[in-house]
């Protein structure tokens, strides 16, 4: 589907406002804070144009409408903007590093506490060759689970204790060197609805890995991508490493 200019701001706007709020978007909030130059019920018109083309899903008749992982996929592919993080948190991250470092921690310790502690949710890194595994601040996540997503952080447990049985499949999907975005089912290694997936391949001194995260679908995905990209670079000339999948909600 090719969507007109209003659209995709529109598109936009209900992924930006449910992952600040979790909440279902109406027309009268982007009338209030998007500054559209139509009225609400063309507004609402045009959501509904995008709710028949599974972009948007209102969850009752009442509510504003969220996100589909369609409409996810297709902001994340056609209409997010690149982007890097600034030079103050290149610098802390590796400032981070170094200071774990010196404090004697492994290297694939250190990384899955440094990407917690930046992004407040869990780690896991899984070295390639060898299998080994370590993991960090997968409790994080059960601060904002709900019933409804119970089920799914399970299988996401279940899938981080054995992620290194899947690490050469999904190291061949990312062959092509780019950061990869899973949302929802098309998680390749863990198909739960509520949870999506940032993923790269990198290599370093002969060695290679991946870098990933794993966290809810309301997620920034730009800040997450260019924490992945930054990580992967930072990491390029740090040794052997292997595999690093992230749970994550920045």
């Amino acid at each position: 589907m090719k969507l007109n200019e209003r659209q995709l701001k529109i598109l936009a706007a209900v992924v930006q406002e449910y992952t600040q709020t979790g909440l279902p978007v109406g027309s009268s909030v982007l009338t209030k804070k998007y500054n559209f130059d139509v009225s609400s019920a063309t507004l609402r018109a045009d959501m509904v144009s995008l709710e028949k083309e599974n972009m948007l899903h209102q969850p009752h008749t009442s509510a504003g409408r969220m996100p589909t992982d369609a409409g996810y996929k297709y902001f994340v592919e056609n209409i997010m903007a690149e982007r890097e993080l600034s030079k103050e948190q290149q610098v802390a991250l590796q400032k981070e590093l170094l200071q774990l470092r010196a404090q004697n921690v492994r290297l694939m310790r250190t990384t899955a506490k440094l990407i917690s502690t930046v992004s407040g949710y869990a780690a896991v890194i899984v070295n390639a060759k060898t299998g080994e595994t370590s993991e960090f601040g997968l409790t994080n996540l059960l601060k904002d689970v709900d019933k409804e997503n119970i089920d799914d952080l399970c299988k996401v447990a279940e899938t981080l204790d054995y992620i290194d049985e899947q690490c050469d499949d999904l190291m061949k999907d990312l062959n092509d060197g780019q950061t990869h975005i899973y949302i929802g089912q098309d998680n390749p290694i863990t198909q739960t609805k509520n949870y999506s997936m940032v993923v790269s391949k990198y290599e370093s001194g002969g060695d290679e890995g991946i870098v990933a995260l794993i966290g809810p679908k309301n997620m920034k995905y730009d800040k997450n991508k260019s924490l992945i990209d930054y990580v992967k670079k930072l990491l390029g000339g740090a040794g052997k490493v292997g595999v690093f999948v992230t749970v994550v909600g920045i």
